[in-house]
């Protein structure tokens, strides 16, 4: 039997979720945002799926621009927006949330406490708990629409095998991982929200592939950082950042699978990553990640600014030394004129720093 699922957003991962799901027979309802964005999805009400699955015509059940007619009865509401959006969609989905549900906040970076905090503040009492993964479930990019009356398509070039999970409060973890799976079968539950954010290797690689391209990215009409920015030694670099992740995981005395990036680059019978080991072949074989990039693109302003500046900020509040990550916040904080170490994302910001490794834990575990 399937789940209520409601999709809220409109980004690649959005249309993603909303079509995959209404495709394997969930009832989706989605809530895109501005009409006249989506102007193609509000007229025809259907989104193709090429790639995998292709030419697969999906319809969810109802798209709406009342976020009201979207949220209730829900059992599991998806916001893949990017993380500097976790606040204001909290303060708009407020009034709507209702007990028992899940809000699938992907990827989270502690977003399950932030996005918590301001539903609280909003006023909203509802018993929620959050789900925050290791990495979005797709590969996805979003294809333009060429005429009016077309139906909108989202490529995707790869799923998720293996989906860790982590829950806010993190007591609730198993509940989460029962309900997830019936969407995403390949979901597995971590210790908690700080454990699954060091899994995020988003700003991992792509604070790497964007500063090692910057040339390219600044003047070329498009750019593929995966396939022809991705080069040796930027692989390298890539792989070194990685293992200040993976130390900083192991400090905190989290346990394995750590999901080294190695894995992904080159995988074997016994090194599986999170999008399979096909994921990186499909990744540059791809052409749809041939884009327009800039330092305004959500790998900088959401993988760097707030995942990378988290990350960091862990390691300073642990003690564990992370040289590649805060030398990669100056760098990028000069190229954004900003001090990335006050990010609205760090221990700090969130009001966390000043906690104890057990304190922190425990409010992980048992939540607001």
């Amino acid at each position: 039997m399937g789940l209520k699922v409601a999709v809220v957003g409109g980004g690649n991962g959005s249309y993603a979720a909303a079509a995959h799901l209404a495709a394997e027979g969930h009832e989706v309802s989605m809530w895109p945002g501005d009409q006249g964005r989506h102007a193609a999805l509000f007229s025809t009400r259907a989104i193709r799926i090429d790639g995998l699955g292709k030419g697969m015509m999906a319809r969810p059940a109802c798209v709406s621009s009342r976020i009201d007619q979207v949220i209730p009865s829900a059992d599991v509401v998806i916001a893949m927006d990017p993380a500097f959006t976790q606040e204001s969609r909290a303060r708009l989905l407020a009034p709507w949330l209702e007990d028992g549900q899940v809000v699938l906040l992907s990827p989270g970076s502690l977003g399950g406490y932030a996005f918590t905090r301001a539903c609280r503040t909003a006023g909203c009492g509802a018993d929620i708990v959050c789900a925050e993964p290791g990495t979005l479930p797709y590969l996805a990019r979003k294809s333009v629409v060429a005429a009016e009356g077309e139906v909108p398509a989202v490529f995707l070039s790869g799923r998720t095998v293996r989906l860790p999970i982590g829950a806010f409060p993190a007591r609730r973890t198993a509940e989460v991982v029962t309900t997830l799976s019936a969407l995403y079968p390949e979901a597995h539950g971590v210790e908690d929200a700080l454990s699954v954010a060091l899994l995020n290797v988003g700003p991992i690689i792509h604070s790497v592939l964007v500063l090692m391209n910057v040339g390219p990215i600044e003047s070329q009409p498009s750019w593929d950082i995966h396939n022809e920015g991705s080069s040796p030694s930027v692989k390298r670099l890539v792989l070194e950042h990685d293992a200040e992740r993976v130390v900083l995981r192991r400090a905190l005395g989290y346990a394995p699978p750590h999901y080294p990036f190695a894995d992904h680059y080159a995988p074997g019978p016994d090194r599986h990553w999170m999008y399979g080991d096909a994921g990186h072949r499909e990744l540059v074989e791809g052409e749809r990640w041939r884009e327009k990039l800039t330092l305004q693109h959500r790998y900088v302003l959401e993988d760097v600014r707030l995942n990378l500046a988290l990350q960091a900020s862990v390691g300073r509040w642990s003690g564990t030394p992370t040289p590649i990550m805060q030398s990669l916040l100056v760098l990028f904080g000069s190229l954004l004129h900003e001090d990335l170490s006050r990010s609205p994302r760090t221990l700090e910001a969130l009001g966390l720093a000043g906690m104890t490794r057990a304190a922190l834990r425990s409010l992980l575990t048992v939540g607001l």
